[in-house]
């Protein structure tokens, strides 16, 4: 079962009174949302709504803004694509870091170091993700020392990000070759057996990974039926016959 947006099933009882108050809006809040974003890094869990909360009190006191929260913020919601929480992260940062974080490396980019180099390294790992180019994803996570750096604080980083993968292949397909997955995964030999077998519940056939079928990856037919009585298709072209020529 989902939950609503403003729900975190994980949400401490401090942090949920001061989300459904006024006290959301107090800059002394920060410190305590900063900490949450911490716990949560350390304890795999997510809470969209109160790390939007934050970004927004930073825009309000951004003497208060750390960017290492920021970014945590940022790589929390890399976890849980294809849903919109990136870009809703994006939307709250102050604008010229988004600017900054469009240069492309031909015009000198980002400086570095800085926070707009550190976005715009994760909008291109989102940007993948959401392309579905998972191998593209693993090969730019290891390409730099920065991306190691970026998602250090989040505990158990690639194996979120794999589960998450697998959630995005288990809704739109039914069997996948093992060498593609493996690839998409970033994972092979009997690591691979035991992810797919144990985390995914999936069978390997051969070369083929099977994958239970459910209501989001079967194809279903839909049948539309609309029914006009003649009496409102009358009144329909009675209107059109009386409108000013």
């Amino acid at each position: 079962m989902g939950f609503a947006f403003d729900v975190a099933p994980d949400r401490p009882e401090n942090i949920d009174t001061i989300l459904n108050g006024l006290d959301r809006y107090n800059p002394e809040t920060t410190g305590l949302f900063q900490e949450y974003v911490s716990q949560q890094c350390e304890n795999q869990t997510y809470d969209c709504y109160a790390n939007l909360a934050l970004l927004k009190l930073y825009q309000f006191n951004p003497d208060r803004t750390r960017d290492e929260t920021v970014t945590n913020i940022l790589v929390k919601a890399l976890t849980v694509f294809p849903s919109p929480d990136f870009n809703l992260g994006l939307s709250l940062l102050p604008p010229h870091v988004v600017a900054q974080t469009r240069l492309s490396s031909a015009s000198g980019g980002p400086a570095s170091g800085t926070l707009a180099e550190a976005v715009q390294h994760l909008t291109k790992l989102h940007h993948q993700l959401v392309n579905a180019s998972y191998t593209a994803f693993w090969s730019t996570l290891d390409s730099d020392d920065l991306y190691a750096d970026l998602v250090a604080d989040v505990q158990g980083f690639e194996e979120l990000m794999r589960v998450r993968i697998a959630v995005v292949v288990s809704q739109c397909m039914q069997e996948v070759q093992r060498d593609v997955l493996e690839s998409w995964l970033n994972v092979s030999g009997e690591k691979f057996e035991r992810f797919v077998r144990e985390v995914c519940g999936w069978k390997i056939d051969g070369q083929t990974v099977k994958v239970p079928e459910n209501k989001e990856n079967s194809a279903q037919g839909t049948v539309v039926r609309e029914t006009v009585k003649f009496e409102q298709f009358g009144r329909m072209v009675k209107r059109a016959y009386e409108q000013p020529a």
